[in-house]
C-alpha cells in the first residue's frame, strides 16, 4: 500500500494503515522518485545529443546517452552505486549503475542540470554543438 501525503485526509489513511498493521511490517517514507514532466524533459535533452553529437567517433542512442551520462553524473556527485564489473561471459567489463525511473524527483533535475552543463561545455570545447 503507498500513500501520497498530499493533503491531510492522505496523512490520516496512511496513519490508520500504519495502526492496523501486522508486527514486522515495514514503514518508509521517501521522497516522491520523478514525475512524467522531468522524464520527458531528459529524453528530449538526451534525443539531442544522440541526433547532434558523437562519441568517440561513434553515434550513439538516446539509451546508451542515458546510460553514459547517469553513470557519469553518480561520479561527479558522488552518489555510489557504480560498479565496474567483470562481464558475467568474460568478455571485458560492464558497469552497473541506478536506473533513472529509481531517481527522486531532485536528483533527476540535478541530472537534467549536469546533462545540460556537459552539453555546454561540449558546445563550448569543440565550437559546434
Amino acid at each position: 500500500m503507498m500513500f501520497r501525503l498530499v493533503h491531510q485526509a492522505a496523512r490520516e489513511n496512511a496513519i490508520q494503515a500504519i495502526r492496523q498493521a501486522p508486527d514486522g511490517w515495514v514503514v518508509k517514507v521517501t521522497e516522491p522518485t520523478r514525475n512524467l514532466e522531468q522524464n520527458a524533459l531528459l529524453h528530449a535533452e538526451l534525443q539531442e545529443l544522440a541526433a547532434n553529437k558523437k562519441w568517440c567517433n561513434m553515434t550513439l542512442e538516446v539509451e546508451q546517452w542515458k546510460r553514459l551520462l547517469t553513470a557519469a553524473w553518480m561520479r561527479a556527485t558522488q552518489q555510489g552505486g557504480v560498479l565496474y564489473v567483470q562481464a558475467v561471459d568474460g568478455q571485458g567489463m560492464d558497469v552497473l549503475y541506478q536506473r533513472t525511473s529509481t531517481l527522486s524527483k531532485s536528483q533527476m533535475t540535478d541530472l537534467i542540470e549536469y546533462i545540460k552543463a556537459w552539453k555546454a561545455m561540449q558546445c563550448t570545447e569543440t565550437k559546434n554543438f
